[in-house]
């Protein structure tokens, strides 16, 4: 039995074709080229869901006297914030580090 993905293949060679005046050579050389066509099809979407998990935060600090005190507070809230984004996607399983 085939593999789902190759039904659409399936179909369309015999509904375009007459299978009786197909060449063995022409079938399989028909069914490789769409063997490459669905590999680089799914290498695209592997390649797009590793680039969609891929986040990337930069923070600039910038720090007056007078905001000093409320700049500490700031801070920390800031850390616990990334604190608990980060154990939100560990659990999940989707937060990788690139380095």
């Amino acid at each position: 039995a085939l593999h789902p993905k190759w039904h659409t293949k399936v179909m369309a060679i015999k509904e375009s074709k007459d299978l009786t005046s197909l060449s063995l050579d022409e079938l399989i050389g028909n069914l490789k080229v769409y063997e490459v066509l669905i590999k680089k099809d799914s290498e695209m979407i592997k390649d797009k869901r590793e680039q969609s998990r891929s986040l990337a935060l930069k923070a600039k600090k910038e720090c007056s006297d007078k905001d000093s005190s409320t700049s500490n507070s700031e801070d920390e809230e800031y850390a616990m914030a990334i604190k608990e984004f980060k154990k939100f996607f560990k659990r999940r399983g989707r937060f990788v580090r690139q380095p």
